[in-house]
């Protein structure tokens, strides 16, 4: 998922990376969480769920165009 991430959110030529920091956190039972740049943008945890890659990418766009 973290490479996903990273390949989807790729700097424009002369631009920095949109994202400074990705980090997938486990836990037990196969949960997990994702945060970028400190933030939570999904959690495993939290909704019971597991999900798909286009879903974690949708939240990691709706946290960056709130970013600014």
């Amino acid at each position: 998922m973290a490479e996903t991430l990273v390949n989807t959110f790729k700097p424009v030529v002369g631009n920095a990376h949109p994202i400074e920091e990705i980090v997938l956190i486990p836990s037990g039972q196969g949960r997990y969480e994702v945060t970028i740049d400190g933030a939570l943008v999904y959690s495993k945890a939290a909704t019971g769920k597991h999900t798909t890659n286009e879903y974690i990418i949708e939240r990691v766009q709706e946290y960056l165009r709130r970013r600014g």
